[in-house]
């Protein structure tokens, strides 16, 4: 697993190019907005929930403190 996470920390212009060209040719220029859309929602959507999940538990610790 380190040795994947390196390969990615050296990758040149060259290599990026040719992976951009692929996700282009694989998905098409018209789907990756819809795909980067998707996965922006889903991230907003991630945080939400954190955010929600830790506000209960504010206040729950502030109810068992009284």
């Amino acid at each position: 697993m380190t040795a994947f996470l390196l390969y990615f920390a050296f990758l040149g212009t060259t290599e990026w190019v040719l992976i951009v060209v692929a996700i282009v040719l694989l998905f098409g220029g018209k789907k990756i907005p819809e795909l980067m859309g998707g996965l922006g929602k889903g991230i907003k959507e991630f945080k939400k929930a954190t955010n929600e999940d830790e506000d209960e538990n504010k206040t729950d610790t502030k109810k068992e403190e009284n």
